[in-house]
């Protein structure tokens, strides 16, 4: 990953992955985007969902489902205006989930996650409307505004990270807080968290 907290190496994944609960699913992020490369990276550490942090082309997401059957893909669409909405639905036949997130991969340091940002959920509300697979919201996600989120956007799931961190570490305070506005939010009474 070039950019975000919490990356570890792969050795650390296989041990995360190897030690989840049966029914758990175990995703690998990352920002390879060479189908060859990402199929060696999933053997290697055994988890049973990529989350692909940039953008793949469609033969390369193909490819994958070729390579690596059995395992689900989540393609990250990072959200920055209107033209994201037609990136999503364009990508999700091709791809069990899509997940939004606030980067920008077209920087010089690509950002592909963990900012910290909040991007315009309006566009991810239009993307939940449109994609007819399961979304993932991201991007900015914390305690205060959690519940806001669920309710403007009603994502499938949420992803946090650098929301519910302090000094690059988990903090288990500010997860508890985290789960419980989201529980709280009066989507559905459900709640599907990752990370």
């Amino acid at each position: 990953m070039p950019s975000g907290p919490g990356v570890i190496d792969e050795a650390a994944i296989r041990r995360v992955v190897a030690g989840a609960p049966r029914g758990v699913a175990t995703f690998l992020l990352t920002s390879r985007t060479d189908p060859e490369k990402i199929a060696a990276q999933q053997r290697r550490t055994r988890a049973d969902t990529l989350q692909l942090v940039d953008r793949l082309a469609p033969e390369a997401l193909r490819s994958l489902r070729r390579r690596l059957p059995g395992v689900s893909i989540v393609q990250v669409v990072h959200v920055r205006g209107e033209h994201s909405v037609e990136e999503a639905v364009a990508v999700a036949p091709l791809v069990d989930a899509v997940l939004l997130d606030s980067g920008d991969p077209d920087l010089p340091v690509r950002q592909l996650g963990g900012t910290g940002r909040v991007h315009d959920w309006s566009h991810s509300r239009a993307i939940v409307e449109r994609a007819g697979c399961p979304v993932y919201l991201a991007g900015g996600l914390r305690p205060a505004n959690v519940a806001a989120a669920l309710r403007a956007v009603r994502p499938f799931g949420v992803d946090v990270c650098s929301g519910v961190r302090t000094d690059g570490r988990i903090d288990e305070g500010l997860l508890r807080r985290f789960m419980r506005a989201a529980r709280g939010s009066g989507k559905d009474g459900r709640v599907r968290l990752r990370r």
